[in-house]
């Protein structure tokens, strides 16, 4: 029964935003990957919005059910069947009065399973397309034989690109970058490798003192280096590399269409990412938190380590790591490499899960002693014991995927946790409802 509702549910709200497409015509941004398509699509928001009339996805909402909510501007009404009558009929509102509607719409289109994109992209024909990152071992990967066939998958969005559009590619992954040759569209490239059209160099972490004295990192700073034209970008409350690329994919999708260099970096200034995205938290006992408990993967998660391993803190460093969902058979090894590369990095690792006991194998293999590592079931207890190893100055990195629930653990320490439901990730009732 919960099949055919569902299934009734996607064919009338599929039907009502193709009308509304066909009726307004907005222009469209289409962003998919496998690491960074929330961060990319707000910072495409963050640019555009500095010119036009703009609707991006709300969250994550990238499926079948996401993108023609945020088309239609409705919210997910989930197993509501009363509000989604509501979103049906506000639906047929748009198409039967005219409306002021969005001229750009920044929409997010994920693959959980093989046919995903192919068939939202059948009638979503981006202006832009853009395609992040996806890496050797991309998440999402458990429902397709190979990781290729994910790729293959991914680039279904290329080959929907209006002819007149533009694709825009990330240089420095490898797949993405061939992605060049499957359509004649315009091509614009972004990255940190030389022969990026945009390039991002002079990464650095930007450092202020708190009021106890202790300095502690308040974001990142780089410079934007495009046709003979530098121009220094900050990013406030963030920290990696993880927010350089969509920053840099947003600056070239935004100059594809006008938009002035300088004028994008200042938007960039007082961007606010996306929650539970290496965001900046300050912690119990004057520490502070690296809050990226939105969701992991395998090159989120080595992203992420590099830049913690950059950070230069008085303390220590508590590395927390939750399971990393749905990579079929990669998946104990992929959770071993993980365990190996926090070694040097963190100097005590605490782990989430049952797959994440494989972190702790490889930290051990690695040399790491076992009085600094910590397995625990759940996110709350591990939060407890994390909270009893704080000192002044230290930092915790905290990351896992979704159904970890690990921003439980940033909830215990958080120096403010009156505004969690401002900072967290997973606040609304929805999620609180799951326990």
């Amino acid at each position: 029964m919960k099949n055919v509702f569902k299934a009734i549910v996607v064919a009338v709200i599929q039907w009502e935003a193709k009308v509304v497409l066909k009726k307004y015509k907005p222009r469209i941004v289409g962003i998919t990957g496998s690491v960074g398509k929330t961060s990319t699509k707000d910072a495409v928001y963050t640019v555009f919005a500095t010119k036009f009339f703009v609707r991006k996805s709300e969250k994550s909402y990238n499926s079948e059910i996401g993108v023609p909510l945020t088309i239609l501007g409705c919210p997910n009404a989930w197993n509501n069947p009363l509000r989604w009558m509501q979103n049906f009929l506000k639906g047929l509102w748009l198409i039967m009065w005219p409306h002021e509607y969005p001229q750009w719409l920044i929409l997010e289109v994920g693959a959980d399973r093989p046919g995903d994109i192919q068939k939202l992209v059948e009638w979503v024909k981006p202006d832009v397309g853009i395609m992040t990152r996806l890496g050797k071992v991309p998440v999402h990967v458990e429902y397709f034989e190979t990781p290729q066939d994910l790729v293959k998958e991914k680039a279904y969005l290329v080959h929907a690109i209006k002819r007149s559009g533009v694709m825009v590619l990330n240089h420095d992954d490898a797949d993405v970058f061939e992605m060049r040759n499957l359509s004649e569209v315009g091509k614009i490239t972004f990255g940190m490798n030389a022969g990026s059209d945009f390039l991002g160099t002079n990464v650095s972490i930007i450092y202020d003192k708190e009021k106890n004295g202790i300095e502690m990192p308040k974001g990142i700073g780089f410079k934007v280096d495009s046709n003979g034209n530098s121009v220094p970008v900050f990013i406030p409350g963030v920290l990696g590399y993880q927010h350089v690329y969509p920053a840099l994919a947003a600056i070239a999708a935004g100059a594809s269409q006008g938009i002035n260099l300088t004028e994008m970096a200042e938007a960039l200034s007082a961007h606010t990412a996306p929650k539970g995205r290496m965001r900046i938290i300050p912690g119990v006992k004057n520490t502070l938190v690296i809050d990226d408990t939105y969701n992991s993967s395998p090159v989120a998660l080595a992203e992420a380590l590099r830049t913690i391993g950059s950070i230069k803190i008085p303390g220590k460093k508590i590395v927390v790591l939750g399971d990393m969902l749905e990579l079929g058979r990669y998946s104990t090894e992929e959770h071993k490499k993980a365990g190996e590369a926090v070694v040097g990095i963190g100097q005590i690792l605490v782990t989430v899960g049952m797959r994440s006991r494989y972190m702790a194998e490889g930290a051990l293999n690695m040399g790491m002693e076992e009085k600094n590592i910590f397995q625990f079931e759940d996110a709350r207890t591990a939060g407890k014991l994390v909270e009893s190893l704080l000192k002044p100055g230290d930092l915790v990195f905290v990351k896992g995927s979704q159904s970890i629930r690990m921003e439980r653990i940033v909830e215990e320490i958080m120096a403010e946790p009156e505004k969690k439901e401002e900072l967290l990730v997973r606040q609304d009732a929805e999620w609180q409802a799951r326990g």
